[in-house]
């Protein structure tokens, strides 16, 4: 694939600078000091189809290190060397910004760079010393040859494509990827215009903070974890092929259906990238089953990557649609729904015809839902033919989707689908609650019978049952059974079936703890938003602040985790991070409860208004913060207990709600996080295997 034929939107365009004055950067004041004994990880995109990731300190290779581009892992790593001494990294001192990587020794320091859209990296070395050098591993080099005095490089992964290691002129090394050609082209578009592009690269990333999600408050700890989570999270939105959200890094390059559009709202909408959420969508539908024969009709992917797509998922369908409505609630724009509404139609009425039960029920397969793990081809946590977040999203599928048929002109679609969606609504309360357990059935099985699991689904639900009282009991229940203070997991640690740790191979397979017990981080976000609807506002703040804790100085420098053990291993007294260790959805949920249930700021330009309902933390008592909404800008402040407004570039109705904090309720009175229990306690330690098992 030739990288330059790749279409991409811009996600934000860069701020011109004022000639003659020293520019001030807020991300070069949200630099990260990483230690050698910390050795954290970090990761950098283009923007495009690449992305480099690595260790901070450590010398020894993971096997997803390095340079990756188009999901071809094409460079492991690199030394430098200044007067033929190789620099040893493990005695830097290293801070990771941003936009860049520094190492500094005592005469020497390196700076790692990437740059939007284009294949380069831009290592710039500063020395003392008359000379440098830099060698690429070989790891993942098949060969190398050299032309009119220039070596390339041929990755074993890309074979048709070469690496160039050119000069910048002075002591440094810039590191092109494409054909021959184009390796040489793009170091001369470099040697042209590199400063140019790096501050392009770094005025662009300083906007994200600055102009389209600045934040400031009492506390500069949490200021600077929202900026890095958000930063991340923007490293995610690519464009490997069309338009998409990574799942995550370093091994999940790829777009994944449920896992973007999950992520939408973080990602997209309250940092007020509508128009790359537009792209998105419009993108992704293009990849719609479309075969009236298909099992999979009417579906979009569950995974496309440049080697396929997939369909087995139920739940990304839904979340398209609900983020179509969504993303014109935010930017009262309805254009681009005419473009995407032969492909929601499609999706509802292919359901109705071939998926729904008398009840109204959305049926499936029982590893399509998010706990979709297989091993031999079973499933590791079966979920029936009807589970209950499946319903959830089929409910809301139908409503946007109604609201959407309406605003088209369809009415006869709006009023079919709204009456099935209240048909829903009457059935699930009946079939789905019991009320004096205080917990939602995680699924109905083919033959009727109830599961009775307890798992956090049962949060993602409400929106289907009248009962308040009811809810606010599962909330309580869910938090005290589910919620550690590291995260949700995703299976009650009295179930037989629970695993405290998500990979302990003398005991058990990794894929038989994935869902069995594992924390997903994404999961904290609705039960933040939970326990803050029903006024635990310091309860959720304090999961809160345990994730910008992990971001600022844990594993992957900003970022948020996939997973993580339920129960801290031998002797430490915090858990051990897992999965992908930059994770779309657990960053994107973090900004989502931030803005919308933390902040109260909830859109809905279609009705012409926006809802501000703060619930502010005890511990904070300064905030001021802007959103983009429209195509104007919310100035958000709170000071002294009050919440003042000012909306500028769009004409809306402010409902504004007194501030509340944490709400006394017997309800909650006591209500504290879940604690592992010991380890002996759980039977899948039953078992010791000598020789460690295996993938």
């Amino acid at each position: 694939m030739n990288i330059k034929n790749i279409m991409c939107i811009t996600a934000l365009t860069a701020i011109a600078v004022s000639c003659g004055k020293q520019e001030s950067y807020l991300i070069d004041q949200r630099g990260v000091e990483v230690t050698a004994q910390e050795n954290r990880e970090y990761s950098y995109t283009d923007k495009k189809a690449g992305y480099w990731y690595g260790t901070t300190h450590q010398e020894e290779l993971q096997w997803y290190s390095g340079w990756n581009m188009a999901k071809k892992r094409v460079l492991a790593d690199y030394t430098i060397s200044v007067d033929g001494r190789v620099l040893d990294r493990s005695e830097a001192e290293c801070i990771v910004y941003p936009d860049r990587l520094v190492r500094r020794w005592d005469n020497t320091i390196e700076t790692f760079r990437m740059l939007d859209n284009l294949p380069i990296i831009y290592i710039e070395i500063k020395t003392e010393e008359p000379t440098s050098a830099i060698t690429l591993d070989k790891t993942l080099i098949a060969d190398e040859y050299t032309v009119d005095g220039q070596t390339f490089y041929i990755p074993g992964e890309a074979p048709d494509m070469r690496i160039m290691v050119g000069s910048d002129g002075a002591k440094g090394f810039v590191l092109t990827y494409g054909t021959e050609d184009e390796c040489r082209a793009l170091h001369a578009e470099f040697m042209e215009n590199g400063q140019k592009l790096m501050k392009e690269r770094k005025d662009r990333i300083n906007s994200l903070i600055t102009e389209y999600n600045p934040v400031k408050t009492n506390l500069p700890e949490l200021d600077k974890a929202l900026d890095w989570i958000t930063i991340t999270m923007d490293e995610l939105i690519t464009c490997q092929q069309g338009n998409g959200i990574y799942a995550g890094l370093p091994w999940f390059n790829e777009y994944w259906g449920r896992d973007m559009f999950i992520s939408m709202p973080g990602a997209c909408l309250v940092t007020g990238q509508f128009e790359i959420a537009k792209e998105i969508l419009k993108d992704f539908v293009k990849l719609q089953d479309t075969d009236p024969e298909s099992e999979t009709y009417g579906r979009i992917p569950n995974r496309a990557n440049l080697e396929g797509i997939l369909y087995n998922t139920t739940d990304g369908t839904p979340r398209l649609v609900i983020q179509a409505y969504q993303l014109a609630q935010y930017s009262g724009d309805t254009e681009f729904l005419h473009e995407l509404y032969p492909a929601i139609k499609m999706s509802i009425d292919a359901s109705i015809r071939n998926y729904t039960d008398e009840k109204g029920y959305l049926t499936h397969a029982d590893a399509d839902t998010w706990m979709d793990v297989k091993r031999n081809g079973i499933p590791g946590s079966p979920r029936g033919n009807r589970a209950n977040d499946i319903q959830a999203l089929w409910y809301e599928q139908l409503t946007a989707g109604s609201h959407i048929a309406a605003l088209m002109g369809d009415d006869s679609s709006a009023e079919e689908w709204s009456g099935l969606a209240q048909m829903l609504a009457a059935n699930f309360e009946s079939d789905y609650c019991d009320k004096d357990g205080a917990f939602i059935y995680d699924h109905l099985n083919a033959d009727g019978s109830k599961d009775t699991q307890f798992r956090p689904n049962q949060v993602y639900c409400f929106d289907l049952i009248a009962d308040d009282e009811f809810k606010q009991k599962v909330t309580r229940r869910v938090w005290e059974e589910l919620v550690y203070p590291w995260g949700v997991a995703s299976l009650a640690q009295w179930d037989p079936q629970f695993h405290p740790q998500h990979e302990n191979w003398h005991y058990y397979h990794k894929d038989d703890a994935y869902h069995n017990g594992t924390i997903w981080l994404w999961n904290n976000g609705m039960a933040m938003q939970r326990m803050i609807e029903y006024g635990q506002v310091d309860a959720a703040w304090e999961l809160f602040c345990n994730m910008n804790r992990q971001a600022l100085h844990e594993g992957a420098v900003g970022s948020l985790s996939e997973n993580a053990d339920a129960h801290p291993r031998e002797g430490q007294s915090w858990v051990k991070r897992s999965g992908t260790f930059l994770q779309a959805w657990s960053n994107a949920e973090h900004l989502r409860v931030w803005y919308q249930h933390f902040l109260g700021i909830r859109p809905n330009l279609l009705e012409g208004k926006i809802i501000i309902e703060p619930r502010i933390p005890s511990e904070i008592t300064d905030i001021q913060t802007s959103v983009k909404i429209g195509n104007g800008t919310l100035h958000y402040t709170y000071k002294n207990g009050k919440v003042s407004v000012k909306l500028e570039g769009v004409d809306a109705e402010l409902e504004i709600h007194e501030p509340a904090g944490q709400q006394d309720s017997p309800l909650f009175e006591g209500v504290g996080f879940c604690m592992p229990d010991p380890l002996e306690s759980y039977p899948c330690f039953a078992t010791y295997y000598e020789t460690a098992l295996t993938y």
